[in-house]
């Protein structure tokens, strides 16, 4: 058995999970002919989740994230850090 401790990062396993629901959600909006960036500000904006579609579980993805931890996300990974 191995006796050292594991570390993780919660911030870095969150940041990769709202990665990948953008991500789905994008190629969702994409699939359906939708301007994927345009939809999703908007329901950033309004948190109406009419702006995104249906199609592939794109909606129930992300009304699971946080819109604040998402716009946490995106303001780090424009920043840079």
């Amino acid at each position: 058995m191995d006796d050292f401790t594991r570390k993780f990062n919660i911030v870095m396993e969150k940041d990769a999970e709202i990665r990948h629901v953008l991500s789905t959600v994008y190629q969702a909006l994409e699939e359906k002919g939708y301007n994927p960036i345009n939809q999703i500000v908007g329901y950033i904006l309004s948190e109406d989740p009419t702006y995104i579609t249906n199609h592939n579980n794109a909606r129930t993805l992300i009304r699971k994230i946080d819109r604040d931890e998402l716009l946490q996300v995106l303001v780090r990974k424009y920043l840079g850090q």
